[in-house]
Order: C-alpha cells, then structure tokens, then sequence
C-alpha cells in the first residue's frame, strides 16, 4: 500500500469513527454550576436538550448547594452559575468572581409538613408557623449545606424572630443533604421542612407529608444566572457560556422553561428582563 493509500486508508477510519460516536460528543461543552432543586425537579432534563439543540452546546451541570455552586466559581471550576440565593450572588459579584447576574425564572418555598400537624401550622403565615413549631418542638428538618433553601429557611426563622442557632435542640434535625435527601428524611421522620416547590412537587416519596404553609411573599424563590468572570479565571469559556446565557433569556429559554410541568402544574415560572 502506497503512501497516499495509507493516508486515504487512515482518513477514511477517522471519519468513520467520528461518524460512529454521539452527536454530542463532537459538541462543544460547558460546565455549569447550578442548585440541587433544578436538578431534582427534572427541570434540566426538559431544558438541556432544547439548550443543546439550539446552541449546539452540551451542558454539563454539577448539582449542589448555592453556597458551594458559587464556591465552584471562586475556584475556576464552573463556567456559569445558576443559582437561587440573591443576597450571595449579589456578593459572589461584588468580589469579582461574577459577570452580570440575570433574573431568569421563579417560583416559591413551601413548608412542608405531616397531614397530622402536631404544631397546628396549617394555612398561617411562615412566621407565625415557625414560632409554633420552636414552641411545640416538633421534628424540623434543616437541609443545612449552604444552600439557597437553607439560606432562605434561616432568613425565615430570624425574621420570625427565632435564633434558630440557639433554640435548635434534638428536634430540629441538620441534615447536611440535597433537597431531595432532606424530603426523604422529612418523610421517614414525618418533619417539617422548608422545600422549594419545585422539588416538592417531583418528589414521589411523600409518606404522610403535605404542604402546609404557601402563598406568604416572603416565601418568593428567584433563580439567577451568571457568566463566572473570565478576568478572575482565565479558562472560563466566555463565548460559549454567554450563548447559553443567552438562549436561557431569549423568547424561546423562556417558554421552555415556562412549558415544564408536573400533572398538570408549572415547576418554575420565566421573569427575565426585557
């Protein structure tokens, strides 16, 4: 075999494998750094696809607390961050590590308790429910991993005027765990706890939980995005993670995020800006 054989021969084998892997093994990637509720509330596995499919870019999404998806970005490892603590991201810009935060969708915190209701909770505001349920002492789960639902659930128990640091005792049950995890304990405990609604509505492992306190304002769960700044971290896919950011923006990310539904009930609700 000559040498232009060979080179034929060769070409053809490499286009043969290519043409052999996944379409998306040939796409471009980014990591993103995002919260434990947009994972288990299936809302990526509906929104992933469409975002591949319209930028041409896999995403790759490391599912954990706010506090420790914008600790991912201080340390380089994320390229965007799509997050629900506002207070945090607000300061993750203000050290540099962020690039233009967006509001990209919303939807709410619920208590979540068992049909039995030992602290007669049921139908009252968050605050008026958490003094009863430091009073009453009943099993209480706490996520406790930095968050952006444990970060909501202290802001709810200080403006309650509870210091929940210090009236906590064997009732009240740090967890250390995802969303997910914390419902399951919740559930083999029959706890209150503070969920997003989103995962609430996804979890199938209920037992004698229910929802017992919505609808109070103070309970609004917004969801943010924002490029990690690639000043900070110069590995940062910029163009890429922009397009994504993008696309979650535009007329289309928002239908597709609006159009996620559980029997019948949408998950997560759009608000970018204009």
């Amino acid at each position: 075999m000559d040498y232009r054989l060979k080179s034929s021969f060769a070409a053809a084998l490499v286009v043969g494998a290519l043409a052999a892997l996944p379409a998306s093994a040939a796409n471009p990637f980014i990591t993103v750094a995002s919260t434990t509720s947009t994972e288990q509330s299936g809302l990526f596995k509906h929104l992933l696809p469409a975002a591949t499919k319209a930028t041409g870019i896999d995403i790759h999404v490391v599912a954990v607390g706010t506090g420790q998806a914008l600790d991912m970005g201080r340390r380089c490892d994320a390229d965007v961050e799509f997050v629900h603590d506002k207070a945090a991201e607000e300061k993750f810009l203000g050290e540099g590590y962020g690039v233009a935060r967006h509001d990209v969708m919303y939807n709410d915190f619920v208590l979540i308790g068992p049909k039995s209701d030992p602290a007669h909770v049921k139908g009252l505001g968050i605050d008026a429910a958490l003094k009863k349920i430091a009073e009453a002492k009943p099993p209480f789960v706490s996520r406790a991993d930095k968050s952006g639902t444990w970060a909501a659930e202290i802001r709810a128990w200080k403006h309650a005027g509870i210091d929940i640091a210090k009236d906590k005792g064997p009732w009240y049950k740090e967890t250390g765990s995802g969303m997910g995890p914390a419902l399951n304990t919740a559930s083999a405990m029959n706890a209150y706890l503070l969920a997003d609604r989103g995962t609430w509505l996804s979890f199938k492992n209920r037992g004698d939980l229910a929802i017992l306190v919505e609808g109070d304002p103070a309970l609004f769960n917004q969801y943010g995005v924002m490029l990690v700044n690639p000043a900070k971290c110069p590995k940062v896919k910029k163009a890429l993670g922009r397009k994504f950011i993008d696309w979650l923006l535009s007329p289309a990310g928002q239908r597709t995020i609006a159009s996620y539904r559980i029997g019948g009930q949408q998950l997560f609700f759009p608000n970018a800006k204009k």
